[in-house]
């Protein structure tokens, strides 16, 4: 039996020898640890309240060309606490939903939120308004922060939500006055990405801030298990559930994954890119968090669909780190002006969400100098479980797992496999959530044995203690580093006019790793173009079917369950 265990208890001798001889210890860069203590603050807020003050004329974060320090950050933030305070009847433990790109507003809004003592519940920007009406309600959201752009489609359900206090921001408002009009004007009147909304009701932020300056914002006591984080994720099974994350969970996992990073990135020295979404637990854990705790600078990039104008922000940008997931990296390189780009600082990037393709590492390294480091994690553990660490990087691996980190692989009957053997991959340690929001059943199906968390994932470890993925367990397809679960999508398209039956199944995509194919049985001839448009209006971009196939009849089990493993 092979467990990689890198306990917070690991004074037991067998597991000292484990670690030893699973992680090169001898061979590690001095000062890297091998456990950590998920104590080390007693709360976010804690560790937020310490750096901003430690590192107060440092800059956070810049997006299009303007830049938050530390301690503007303190002030905005404390604004906004104060404002929930003293202006709503919000009170700690409720939730509030934030919906925004990456703008300068969402650490402003996230910490905020925190330091008031409210639970975020982050959400994506490009939902549609029935995935929207399902989390806010699944979540009992009272508050909703949203970016103007998306405000339309937020407010249309609404009423249907127990949502009483709407704030909206506009992407300039934290740009000068002159360049904030300017900005804003040609995003709404020019490039009409502003649908029309009802304002009534509403608040918008920079008045909020206003309000909330008048008053002192006043300190919330938290504890290490206390819910800060409500993060959907489809989980290993089912519809989109919220993982709940404490304050031991984030700050756990910030630092095992500071222990990996520490080796390349120095305290107050880096400018890292940042286009991952900060609502995906991934960035919210790298760059709103680690960032924070180290003193460095973040550079958001608020749409990294916008290759041209992301590459533009490269260029004019003295980028010493970045994150980023394979679509991505791939993208990049195809553009034009990649080979303009001054990479000569660059010495750290990090690959996760998806999995990293071989040929893109390869071709990454050549183009720029530096190796993509490429981790894995889950929402439920907030989210990293393993990581390469730099000078001792595997290509093909996901790496060793984090530090405090216990791993096994099981059979179907959950007996622990030996080294190299096949099995679900099972993660232990303080990272891993509380459960999920008001779903005991499915917390017990993945939490059931001694606390350690089933992943859904098949994967070997080697003697050595790295992890290869092999494949996934559950159906689930992830598209461009989201997951995307069949049975939503299976049930979005059976409502259109002539299909009786369908099953959806991940194939291969250069572009986006995998893309939806759905199989079809209809009654009637089907317009592939009228479907596509079907689904759109009731499922995000990334959810949407790319690949349709028509058959007379799907491939079942003798109880009539379709097998999709036979379609694949």
């Amino acid at each position: 039996m092979v467990v990689i265990s890198v306990s917070y208890a690991a004074k037991i001798e067998m597991r000292n020898e484990i670690m030893s001889q699973t992680y090169f210890l001898k061979e590690y860069p001095a000062g890297m640890k091998a456990t950590i203590d998920p104590e080390s603050y007693q709360s976010v807020v804690q560790l937020f309240d310490q750096s901003v003050k430690k590192f107060a004329l440092n800059s956070h974060s810049t997006c299009m060309g303007q830049t938050l320090t530390y301690e503007q950050l303190d002030e905005k933030s404390a604004a906004f606490a104060s404002y929930l305070q003293h202006h709503t009847d919000l009170k700690p433990g409720d939730r509030i939903a934030i919906q925004l790109p990456n703008l300068l507003q969402f650490p402003v809004v996230a910490f905020g939120a925190l330091r008031a003592g409210l639970v975020l519940v982050n959400t994506n920007p490009l939902y549609t308004a029935r995935e929207l009406e399902y989390q806010f309600k699944d979540s009992g959201a009272k508050a909703l922060v949203v970016y103007e752009g998306m405000a339309q489609t937020a407010l249309s359900i609404i009423d249907k939500t127990d949502i009483e206090h709407v704030i909206v921001t506009k992407i300039a408002d934290f740009h000068s006055p002159a360049k904030r009009i300017l900005i804003n004007s040609i995003v709404k009147y020019v490039k009409k990405m502003v649908p029309k909304y009802d304002s009534t009701g509403v608040h918008f932020l920079n008045h909020v801030l206003e309000l909330g300056r008048q008053k002192a914002y006043q300190k919330v006591e938290r504890s290490p298990d206390d819910l800060i984080l409500l993060q959907y994720t489809g989980g290993t099974t089912g519809v989109a559930k919220g993982a709940m994350l404490t304050n031991r969970n984030m700050i756990a996992n910030m630092l095992q994954s500071d222990e990996f990073f520490k080796v390349e990135l120095e305290n107050e020295k880096e400018v890292i890119i940042a286009p991952l979404p900060l609502y995906h637990c991934y960035a919210f854990t790298v760059n709103c968090l680690l960032i924070t705790q180290t003193g460095n600078h973040n550079v958001l990039i608020p749409n990294p669909r916008d290759i041209n104008g992301y590459i533009k922000t490269l260029r004019n940008t003295k980028f010493t780190a970045m994150t980023g997931l394979n679509t991505l990296f791939i993208a990049m390189m195809r553009h034009p002006d990649f080979k303009k780009i001054d990479f000569n600082n660059l010495h750290f990037t990090l690959s996760g969400g998806m999995a990293l393709m071989h040929e893109t590492a390869i071709k990454w390294q050549q183009m720029t100098g530096c190796p993509i480091y490429e981790g894995y994690g889950m929402t439920e553990t907030s989210p990293v479980v393993s990581f390469n660490p730099p000078g001792f990087h595997r290509l093909g691996t996901i790496g060793i797992p984090a530090p405090s980190t216990e791993v096994k692989v099981i059979d179907d009957d959950n007996n622990p496999l030996e080294a190299d053997q096949v099995g679900e991959l099972c993660i232990r340690g303080p990272q891993v959530m509380k459960g999920y929001w008001n779903k005991p059943d499915e917390t017990e199906k993945v939490l059931s044995i001694n606390g350690w968390l089933k992943s859904g994932d098949m994967a070997k470890i080697s003697e050595d203690g790295y992890i290869t993925i092999v494949d996934r367990k559950k159906d689930m397809i992830i598209v461009s580093g989201f997951n995307v679960y069949p049975n939503e999508v299976e049930d979005i398209v059976t409502q259109y006019d002539g299909v009786v039956e369908c099953a959806a199944i991940g194939v291969f995509n250069e572009d986006t790793g995998e893309a939806v194919k759905v199989f079809i049985v209809a009654t009637k001839p089907v317009n592939e173009a009228q479907l596509i448009a079907f689904c759109r209006e009731r499922l995000t971009a990334y959810k949407v079917p790319r690949l349709f196939e028509f058959r007379d009849e799907l491939p079942k089990t003798p109880v009539g369950k379709v097998l999709r493993r036979a379609l694949r």
